[in-house]
């Protein structure tokens, strides 16, 4: 039945043009978003290791947890169209065509900074992301900027988190990059975040040496362990309210999620954390503090979560579906609040540079002394 399916997805299929260049992204914006009309996209990739051996269905369902599997219709191994039992080699290329609805984004311009020759420092937005990745084509930085601002070729520097807001450097050459970045890995650039956390952060400076890593590849979650990777973040308390406190964050490390894991380590995660925070969707798997059993959390956040949080909202849902794909449509906007993180990358300097960015209204500018 399966394959019957696939067959004809690809007869519907065969015959599209797919055209991936950045100009042919449509924009328009609506009730304060940014969105991205509908569009078909060729999916690229090598086989991992831990592809190796499986059928195209396991590694699709292992691999995109978002889809059932009749919502792949044309994949392709080396260029030949295969069915769902094919079995994956070493250095196989997976082609996979799909049409995309991407997420709405904030529609908050990306402001510059600075701007010289070799440098871009842009004020970015939160619920942006960098660059392409996900569910994210158009709707990233790089294509926003490419599309609207008339920027060619840009090499991010510092990779700012999908939903934190602030001070991103973006070279113009790989040369710059590379300059700025090797800085950033010799610990010669002072980075200043601001945040909101839950409670009342110790008035005292705060330091926070524990190593981090990750939980799983299928899982992308840091967590605070003794065999993880060495960190340092510097926390100083700047306000507080009775509910949440203002706090200054300085990373002398560049893990990603630093500031996040360590905040929720500590037992003061930044207030509206859709990840760290006290409510989420794996609260009962991933509480605060250090974590006794990982392994057993991991499984128990596959098993249980990931997969049917994922998939109800799209195969099971009453909601129209696009006439193209099937693939029921979203119709009500995310809340705007809940697009961007309370943390902000407020202010860098290096080697004789320094650049600022302005902070934003959920800080109330007056509480920062």
């Amino acid at each position: 039945m399966i394959i019957k399916r696939w067959s004809l997805i690809y007869k519907q299929r065969r015959f599209l043009s797919t055209n991936n260049d950045v100009s042919t992204a449509e924009y328009y914006f609506e009730n304060g978003l940014r969105k991205v009309k509908p569009y078909y996209y060729n999916f690229h990739a090598f086989t991992k290791k831990r592809m190796l051996g499986q059928t195209v269905l396991n590694t699709f369902l292992t691999e995109y947890r978002g889809r059932s599997e009749d919502y792949y219709g044309l994949i392709t191994v080396n260029d030949e169209q295969v069915n769902c039992e094919t079995v994956l080699k070493h250095n196989d290329q997976i082609t996979h065509k799909i049409h995309r609805h991407e997420p709405p984004v904030s529609d908050q311009p990306i402001r510059i900074v600075h701007e010289d020759n070799e440098l871009i420092v842009i004020d970015k937005p939160g619920s942006i992301p960098v660059h392409p990745s996900g569910r994210y084509r158009h709707n990233t930085i790089v294509h926003i900027m490419t599309k609207e601002m008339g920027y060619n070729t840009l090499y991010p520097i510092n990779r700012l988190d999908t939903m934190t807001s602030g001070l991103m450097l973006i070279a113009k050459s790989s040369e710059r990059a590379g300059e700025v970045k090797k800085e950033l890995r010799e610990r010669t650039v002072e980075k200043e975040y601001i945040c909101k956390v839950t409670g009342c952060f110790p008035s005292e400076r705060t330091i926070c040496e524990a190593p981090m890593k990750q939980l799983s590849f299928l899982v992308p979650l840091n967590y605070v362990h003794p065999t993880g990777k060495d960190c340092k973040t510097i926390f100083e308390r700047l306000s507080y309210d009775g509910k949440t406190s203002l706090v200054r964050c300085k990373p002398l490390t560049g893990r990603t999620h630093q500031i996040r894991v360590h905040l929720r380590y500590l037992g003061f995660p930044i207030a509206n954390d859709p990840v760290y925070g006290y409510s989420t969707p794996w609260s009962d798997f991933f509480p605060l503090g250090p974590l006794e059993n990982p392994e057993e959390i991991v499984q128990s956040m596959i098993d249980c979560t990931p997969f049917d949080y994922m998939l109800d909202p799209f195969e099971k849902s009453d909601l129209p579906r696009c006439q193209e794909c099937r693939v029921p449509i979203i119709q009500k906007d995310p809340v705007h609040q809940n697009l961007a993180l309370w943390l902000h990358a407020v202010k860098y300097s290096g080697n004789k540079w320094t650049y600022e960015s302005p902070l934003p209204a959920w800080t109330g500018n007056s509480l920062i002394q």
